[in-house]
């Protein structure tokens, strides 16, 4: 027979198995920050739009960066490993909607995904981006620090991020191994650049009404290789991912570019019906296989 207390112990062990491990990304205070900010809280709202009609977690006043670190069954794991930059204007983080939700799908192909709770909201108002771009340097070299212990390929690591987060994934990968803060540890003694970045509904290279590119990092032919996501009636201007990878493979670089005539902004990946930007996931599937990075190691 089977007893009560042993199906606790049964379904303790499976919420034990998929908890994620988590730990901080810097081990003090993170560079630059001066400020004490409110406790970190969910700021999501009653009136809040819905996303494929659920509510998403808005992370807001976020001080001490982390991991969250979701591994794969260990019948399904490749050994590839992506850090997840969720969006949200440099202001909160919609943590769920492209974080936690996003380590599940890539979980579900075999690979780790670590979603980096970066510093919110932006502490330099001309560099907005550069707290975020910081916290994601640091992760990539944390992640390469512990890739023997964590069962992960530290030549396939990469980063996949969302409109804000997208910003914060894009110039990570851009900026190769041009640090933004001075090194720490044996974690800043690994490469920070990425080995591939998928950028989803991304900013930064283009102003709201404008055509011309403009990037505030250098382009260089040793950028990854790049995975773009966009909608044509997307508020922030397609342009970003267009005239990026434009850029990108006049220089002698990789990208792949789907654009889609409708979807707007903000979407994830949760599937709407009759919406096939939400079919993403789909596409970037196949752009990792064709790429090695699905295979068993």
């Amino acid at each position: 027979m089977f007893r009560p207390t042993l199906l606790l112990l049964v379904l303790a062990a499976q919420l034990q198995a998929a908890a994620p491990l988590v730990l901080n990304v810097w081990p003090g205070t993170p560079p630059g920050d001066t400020k004490t900010l409110p406790p970190e809280a969910d700021q999501t709202k009653d009136s809040d739009k819905l996303i494929a009609g659920r509510r998403i977690i808005k992370l807001g006043n976020v001080s001490t960066p982390q991991l969250a670190v979701y591994r794969p069954a260990k019948a399904k794991d490749t050994g590839a490993a992506v850090v997840i930059c969720p969006g949200g204007g440099f202001n909160i983080l919609a943590y769920d909607l492209e974080g936690t939700e996003v380590a599940e799908w890539l979980n579900s192909i075999g690979v780790t995904g670590i979603v980096l709770k970066y510093r919110v909201p932006a502490r330099d108002p001309q560099q907005r981006w550069l707290a975020a771009v910081q916290d994601a340097q640091r992760a990539m070299g944390l992640v390469r620090a512990n890739a023997a212990t964590w069962g992960i390929d530290p030549k396939r690591v990469g980063i996949l991020g969302f409109s804000a987060g997208g910003v914060t994934a894009a110039y990570a990968a851009l900026l190769g191994e041009e640090r933004k803060y001075a090194p720490l540890d044996r974690a800043d003694a690994q490469p920070c650049r990425p080995d591939f970045a998928l950028l989803i509904y991304s900013g930064g290279f283009v102003e709201r009404g404008a055509a011309e590119f403009k990037s505030p990092v250098p382009l260089t032919k040793d950028a990854p290789p790049l995975f773009l996501v966009h909608a044509f009636d997307d508020g922030v201007p397609v342009q970003n991912s267009l005239l990026l990878a434009a850029e990108v493979k006049k220089l002698g670089g990789s990208a792949e570019v789907h654009v889609y005539d409708t979807g707007g902004h903000g979407y994830g990946l949760r599937p709407v019906p009759d919406l096939p930007v939400t079919t993403w996931p789909a596409r970037a599937t196949e752009w990792l296989a064709r790429r090695g990075l699905l295979a068993k190691k």
